[in-house]
């Protein structure tokens, strides 16, 4: 028998691959000196994408955790279940502590502040940074896993590539 597999909404998959974008303009518009923040209206524009990046974060997670469940087949492991639960909730935490880190060093270098403290927040700010990445290979390893698998993982978030149906002979 059949079963069909949770596929994930039109909101989910708009969050997710909302945020990829995100993230790639977040990197791509980065600070490369902290001087740079002397000028107000960069300043001003690291402040408010900084915060709408927390917000947008904070909408999606409880979206998703009020509407949508997991599209790990029943039969998969419990080890895998909870690996999954944990790189999702890792990139939820680095995806808030990037911007919130980022609001941090901005709000103490308008303050005047300089010493231990933004040193602090930048050290946060780019481990965060550099955690993520690997949180990011291990959920597209983790994807492309499920695409070879054929167990439906990544056509419900995926829109290309689509799996081939599963034969019940």
């Amino acid at each position: 028998m059949d079963k069909k597999k949770p596929k994930h909404s039109f909101t989910a998959k708009l969050f997710h691959w909302g945020f990829v974008v995100i993230f790639i303009y977040g990197i791509s518009k980065q600070v490369d000196d902290i001087n740079q923040l002397a000028d107000i209206s960069l300043l001003k524009s690291e402040i408010i994408f900084a915060a709408l990046i927390i917000l947008l974060l904070l909408i999606r997670y409880i979206y998703m955790s009020k509407t949508q469940v997991s599209s790990l087949p029943e039969d998969t492991s419990i080890f895998q279940k909870r690996a999954a639960k944990v790189v999702h909730l890792s990139l939820y935490i680095n995806l808030a502590a990037i911007p919130f880190t980022g609001l941090l060093i901005g709000i103490f270098y308008w303050m005047g502040l300089n010493g231990w403290i933004i040193e602090l927040s930048v050290t946060l700010h780019e481990f965060s940074i550099s955690t993520i990445y690997w949180f990011i290979a291990i959920h597209a390893a983790a994807a492309i896993y499920h695409r070879f698998k054929n167990d439906g993982v990544w056509s419900s978030m995926v829109p290309v590539l689509k799996e081939s149906k599963k034969s019940n002979d």
